[in-house]
């Protein structure tokens, strides 16, 4: 059987993505030991806002079209800046990587249910599979979470503002190059407009330039614009469900990297998502309600 540049664009595009978001834990863990969330976030978007400026340069388009800029500026306000600064804040007030993971994992639910005209099944079981794995692969870290009320509270926040910016980000036809400049420019004003309200540290070493470097670079840029072509050409519970394969990859690669080795509740809980997922993937799309 032959298979066409484009599937094979499409498939190396979402491998792409999903090994690039995988890796994101380790690496903001890595900058979170040497500096507070607001000051990673600064450097990490600064460095993304750099990267993105030189190739819009190059593209002689720095901004979307006039008239969705505000929409731009919104949705990039949502899915960047408010979900990475609740997301980060919810860490910093002591809910376990487990535990956001979960509350997280809740959004293809949510967004097969505010997007599909009838929900499937097929869809449904296949989502709420992949979260049960999700919480058996985190369950030591849930077991050991405290989830005081403000981290509870910043993480739901980060799923609110995941769930509809990505829908937003859906409707939105134009080119990811010709958006992310102005929605990474609107994250970093907001990141520096909250700096007041933090206690800010930062220990400029060879961790922490790394992992700034990775996360403003290959997770900004790179996975961001694969994020957003992935949207743009397939359904968005498809796209959003393939998170559930960001603990997978992790799993791996603390494996990989750093010798931890999974429970069996852990294996198990990997195989229900790697399944769950292609209950996702096999199941015949239905009509959205989203409007361009």
């Amino acid at each position: 059987m032959r298979i066409s540049k484009t599937t094979l664009a499409a498939q190396g595009a979402t491998s792409g993505f999903v090994l690039l978001w995988g890796s994101a834990a380790i690496f903001t863990r890595l900058g979170l030991d040497n500096a507070s969330p607001l000051a990673l976030l600064i450097v990490r978007f600064a460095i993304a806002l750099t990267a993105l400026s030189i190739i819009g340069g190059l593209r002689k388009t720095l901004l979307p079209a006039k008239r969705t800029r505000v929409r731009v500026a919104l949705t990039g306000l949502m899915l960047i800046g408010g979900y990475s600064v609740c997301y980060f804040r919810a860490m910093s007030d002591g809910v376990t990587p487990g535990a956001i993971a979960t509350i997280m994992g809740i959004q293809p639910i949510l967004t097969l249910c505010l997007t599909e005209r009838r929900l499937q099944g097929m869809r449904l079981c296949g989502l709420l599979i992949a979260l049960a794995g999700l919480v058996l692969m985190v369950w030591q870290s849930l077991i050991a979470s405290r989830l005081p009320f403000s981290g509870v509270a910043c993480a739901l926040a980060a799923l609110g503002f995941m769930t509809f910016g990505t829908i937003m980000q859906k409707k939105n036809r134009q080119s990811p190059a010709e958006i992310l400049p102005m929605q990474y420019g609107i994250s970093l004003l907001l990141c520096l407009f909250l700096l007041p309200t933090e206690t800010v540290h930062l220990r400029l070493n060879a961790a922490f330039i790394t992992s700034a470097l990775f996360l403003g670079v290959l997770i900004s840029v790179v996975a961001q614009l694969l994020f957003y072509r992935l949207l743009s050409a397939g359904s968005i519970v498809n796209v959003t469900s393939l998170f559930y394969l960001v603990p997978v990859i992790t799993a791996v690669l603390d494996y990989l990297l750093l010798g931890n080795r999974l429970p069996w509740s852990g294996i198990a809980g990997m195989t229900a998502i790697l399944l769950g997922i292609m209950l996702v993937f096999r199941a015949p799309q239905k009509p959205q309600r989203i409007a361009s």
